[in-house]
Parts: structure tokens; sequence; C-alpha cells
């Protein structure tokens, strides 16, 4: 993956001095689906910095003046010409724009550098500000998953299933909205 930038981000791939700012919203991740990748201490976040780093799916996202960590971009190619993608930020950088600045940009990336024709995004039904990222990105919602997935447990130990929405826009709808 090469490196891109916005007029604030540079969205790059992971580097193991990445590891401090990763464990800063992985230490408590706010959205279950993103549980399984808790952290617990630096060197967790060590292994797991070096681990994405060797992947092009994952992308950190740094501010561009200081090349701090604030979050992450990933996005997995599933067939020839479509991907899903998501987010995962600190919440201390929330309210700014970083999060749909990096999105869009990670969108226009795929649709016209990776010749993409159409990019979905899985969202829980309690993860109001993805939905609110993905409208802003334009992508419409598909449909709905009742009880798709579980990240965590009930307390009687059973699975805990979530209701889980899918957005998704076509690489002709993105350049009609004039995002390029």
């Amino acid at each position: 993956m090469q490196k891109f930038t916005t007029d604030r981000l540079i969205i790059r791939n992971f580097r193991e001095t990445d590891a401090p700012g990763m464990l800063e919203y992985l230490a408590n991740p706010r959205v279950n689906c993103f549980l399984s990748e808790r952290l617990s201490t630096l060197e967790e976040a060590i292994v797991t910095a070096t681990t994405k780093s060797q992947d092009d799916s994952h992308l950190a996202v740094c501010l561009k003046d200081t090349d701090s960590i604030i979050g992450e971009l990933f996005c997995m190619k599933e067939e020839p010409d479509t991907y899903s993608v998501g987010w995962h930020f600190n919440p201390a950088y929330e309210g700014v724009g970083y999060a749909s600045e990096s999105a869009r940009a990670l969108l226009r990336y795929l649709f016209l550098e990776q010749e993409a024709r159409r990019i979905y995004a899985y969202v829980e039904d309690d993860n109001t500000r993805s939905q609110k990222l993905v409208e802003k990105l334009g992508m419409r919602r598909e449909g709905c998953f009742m009880e798709f997935i579980s990240f965590t447990k009930n307390e009687d130990g059973t699975p805990k299933y979530e209701n889980t929405q899918q957005f998704a826009i076509l690489k002709r709808e993105w350049l009609g909205q004039g995002m390029v």
C-alpha cells in the first residue's frame, strides 16, 4: 500500500512505533466488534503493530503535523472489484472530522487507484457514529442482518447476537456525488 495524505492526515502502513498510540484506543474498545482486538500491555501493542505493518489491508491514520496515530482504517478485497471497509479511532480525536476525512480518502484510493466497483461496510445497530459516517460518505443502507454475529456473551454465558446493517456505494454513485 502506498502512503496517501489529506489536508490534515497521513494514511500509511503501520509501524512498530505506532504501538503506544494504538494501545490508547484498543485498551478499551467502545464497540463490540473490536473486543477481540483488545490490548492490555505495550508489549501486546508492539506485536499487533508489527503484525499489522505486514498487512496492507490495515492502515494507520496519523496526524500530518506529528505523524501520531489516532486510529486505523481497514479494507479487505473480496471480489475482483469489491471491498469491505471499516475504521476504529481513538475517542480523544472525535468530533473534528478525522474519521470522515480519512474514510473519504480511502474510498477515493480504492475507487480510483484500485479500480473498485463496489465498497461496503457492516455497522452494528448501536454504533450510531459509524452509521452517521457511512451516510456522510454517500453510502446507502442495503439491509439489516438480524442477530447476525456475536462478539460478546450475555450474562448467562450464551452468545449475544447483534443486528448488523450493511451500507454500500458503487463507483458510479460515488462519482455522481462529486466525491472525487
